[in-house]
C-alpha cells in the first residue's frame, strides 16, 4: 500500500487496466483517468452517511481515502472474475463470477449474502418478465406511443437481508 501523505489532490495516477473496449482508455498508452478509476465522491459520502448518525460530519479526506479504497476493492474482485471468465473463454462477467471471486479471495462473509441476493433479483425479474408476457398475451389495449398501460401497483420493498455477525451475538449488519 502506498502513503499518499503529504501529495497534492491533483495526483496523476498511472494505472495501465488492459479492459477490452473500455471507452474512457487512451488509445496510444492505456492510462486510465483518476475520473473514471474511481467512483464518484458524492456516491461514496452519501453511502458513507448512511451508516452515521444525522448530525455526523466527514471530512473531504476521509471520502477520498474511502473513495480509494471502494474502488480498489471493486477493481480487485472484478479483476479476479474476469481472470475467471478468460480462462472460461468468455467475454462477460456475471454476478455469480462476482460472488465466485468474492469467496475465492477469502470474503466469505459477503459472498454468501450477496449470493442469496442475486438469486432473489434473478427471481422479481423473472416474475417481471412473466408479467409482462402475460400482458401481451391478453392483447391488452397500448397507449398512442403503441406501449403497454402501465398499471399502477406498489412498487416492491428494496431486497435487504441481515447478515448476522460470527459471534453469536444479536447484532447484525444491514446489507
Amino acid at each position: 500500500m502506498v502513503d499518499n501523505i503529504g501529495t497534492n489532490g491533483d495526483r496523476d495516477y498511472d494505472h495501465k487496466y488492459d479492459y477490452a473496449g473500455g471507452s474512457s482508455v487512451s488509445a496510444e498508452d492505456g492510462i486510465i483517468k483518476e475520473q473514471d478509476r474511481l467512483l464518484p465522491i458524492a456516491n461514496v459520502g452519501r453511502i458513507m452517511k448512511q451508516i452515521l448518525p444525522p448530525n455526523a460530519k466527514i471530512s473531504k479526506e476521509a471520502k477520498e481515502t474511502m473513495q480509494e479504497c471502494v474502488s480498489e476493492f471493486i477493481s480487485f474482485v472484478t479483476g479476479e472474475a474476469s481472470d475467471k471468465c478468460h480462462k472460461e473463454k468468455r467475454k462477460t462477467v456475471n454476478g455469480d463470477d462476482i460472488c465466485w471471486a468474492l469467496g475465492t479471495l477469502g470474503f466469505d462473509d459477503y459472498a454468501e449474502p450477496l449470493k442469496r441476493y442475486l438469486h432473489r433479483y434473478r427471481e422479481l425479474e423473472g416474475e417481471k418478465a412473466n408479467q409482462s408476457k402475460a400482458s401481451e398475451e391478453n392483447d391488452e389495449p397500448s397507449n398512442y406511443r403503441g406501449e403497454p398501460p402501465r398499471k399502477h401497483t406498489v412498487s416492491p420493498a428494496p431486497l435487504k437481508f441481515n447478515v448476522l455477525e460470527r459471534s453469536n451475538s444479536s447484532l447484525s449488519k444491514r446489507l
